[in-house]
C-alpha cells in the first residue's frame, strides 16, 4: 500500500529573510566547512515579534542624547561601507578564516570561524574603531565541525 501524501511529505522549509535589509556580508570565506550564520534572517513571526523592540531599541540613543540619528538602525549601513572600505583588498589580518558580519541599531556581530591562533582582540579593537560603533561581538570558533557559538543557517533555532 503507497504512503498516504500527507505522510511522506517532507515540512515545508520555514521561509527567513532579512526583513529589515540589515547589512550581513562575508568579510572574509577560507574555511569552506565553516558554518554560514543565521546573521539577521528570521521568520515572519519573529519579524513581526521583533518590530516594537526595534523602534523601541533604536531610538533610545537619540532620546538619551547619544546619537544625533534619530534611530540607531540608520548608522548600519553607513557603519557597514567603512567596515567593508577598511578591510577590503583581502586584508592579510584575515588570511584563513572566514568571517561574517551582521550590524545592527550600531552593534556589530563578527561570527564564523578562525584558527586558535588567530588575534580576535585585534578584530575586536578594529571594529570598535569603526565611527559610531556602540559594542562589538566577536563569535568565532577553532573547530568549524564543531558547534558553532553562534546561530547557523542550519541550525537557525
Amino acid at each position: 500500500m503507497p504512503a498516504s501524501p500527507a505522510f511522506s511529505a517532507s515540512p515545508a522549509p520555514i521561509e527567513r529573510r532579512n526583513w529589515y535589509d540589515d547589512p550581513f556580508f562575508a568579510l572574509s570565506h577560507s574555511i569552506a566547512e565553516c558554518p554560514t550564520p543565521l546573521g539577521p534572517l528570521m521568520t515572519r513571526a519573529q519579524m513581526e515579534d521583533d518590530a516594537h523592540y526595534r523602534v523601541e531599541r533604536g531610538t533610545t540613543c537619540w532620546l538619551a542624547h547619544r546619537c544625533s540619528k534619530p534611530n540607531s538602525y540608520l548608522y548600519d549601513k553607513p557603519i557597514a561601507e567603512e567596515l567593508k572600505r577598511r578591510f577590503a583588498d583581502g586584508d592579510p589580518a584575515l588570511a584563513g578564516t572566514s568571517i561574517w558580519i551582521t550590524i545592527q541599531r550600531r552593534f556589530v556581530y563578527a561570527e564564523g570561524c578562525a584558527p586558535a591562533s588567530f588575534d580576535r582582540d585585534a578584530l575586536r579593537r578594529r571594529l570598535e574603531a569603526l565611527p559610531d560603533v556602540e559594542r562589538v561581538f566577536i563569535r568565532l570558533t577553532d573547530d568549524p565541525r564543531g558547534h558553532a557559538p553562534y546561530k547557523t543557517l542550519v541550525a537557525p533555532d
